[in-house]
């Protein structure tokens, strides 16, 4: 076999280290840390601020006042509509468009509460991505070497591989999800900034932190599943992830 392929010693040596260090690294986060996590978050879903019954407390306070009507009290002023652009103009409005409110104090605060919620869940989701590729490429170094037959395990191995690859992706999209509330939230803000008299967006912002605050603890729930998940399974199937083809060949002379 290694006339076939020439291969520098040295460098196996280094993959050789990098395969036991990935190994000692997997085996410990299946065996302790996985456990130890879906303890952790199970408790962190029954702080008070995820179990909050009345979501009006998560509300944000809109500070845009609705500001009075304009009201045309001369009728020569909209006879008079180009020449009042004019003046816009030329009192320093070079800006065409809508119209915005200034904001009272310079800027539109977040939703302060769910931004507690969201910084505390955004480690997790990346703790659960990066453990999850280590545990994958641990698996994948353990698949044999493609063979006919006896391939029982070598299955057991790619599904636990398919398993971890989905768990991987369902947590980006959780991020994912976290940057589209924000960026809905903005926008919706910056309508009511352009509109303060149409209720209705400001209703829908209070209808977005509340959807928002839920997905949240469901994504709390899903993480500490996921762990649960991938423990039992690579538990209860670890015999044939590490040795997919134990040859009984033996007792059958």
């Amino acid at each position: 076999m290694s006339s076939l392929l020439k291969v520098d010693h040295e460098l196996k040596k280094k993959v050789d280290c990098f395969r036991e260090r990935i190994t000692t690294e997997a085996e410990d986060l299946v065996a302790s840390f996985f456990p130890k996590k879906l303890l952790e978050l199970d408790g962190f879903l029954k702080e008070p601020m995820l179990n909050v019954q009345d979501l009006t407390q998560i509300h944000s306070e809109m500070n845009l006042p609705v500001p009075d009507p304009i009201i045309l009290t001369n009728s020569h002023d909209v006879l008079d509509a180009p020449n009042l652009k004019k003046r816009k103009l030329e009192d320093g409005d070079n800006f065409p468009g809508t119209k915005v409110f200034v904001m009272p104090n310079g800027m539109l605060k977040s939703n302060a509460p769910l931004v507690e919620i969201i910084e505390k869940v955004k480690p997790e989701i990346r703790l659960l991505i990066e453990k999850c590729n280590t545990v994958k490429m641990w698996v994948q170094l353990l698949i044999p070497r493609i063979e006919d037959g006896n391939n029982f395990g070598v299955s057991i191995q790619e599904e636990t591989v398919a398993e971890l690859r989905t768990v991987e992706s369902e947590a980006a999209s959780y991020l994912d999800q976290i940057s589209r509330y924000y960026i809905t939230r903005a926008k919706l803000v910056s309508k009511i900034a352009k509109y303060p008299h149409v209720e209705d967006y400001r209703r829908t912002v209070t209808e977005i932190d509340e959807k928002e605050y839920i997905s949240l603890r469901l994504i709390i729930s899903e993480l500490r599943n996921q762990y649960v998940t991938l423990h039992d399974m690579i538990f209860k199937n670890i015999e044939k992830i590490k040795r997919p083809r134990n040859s009984n060949t033996e007792t059958l002379y």
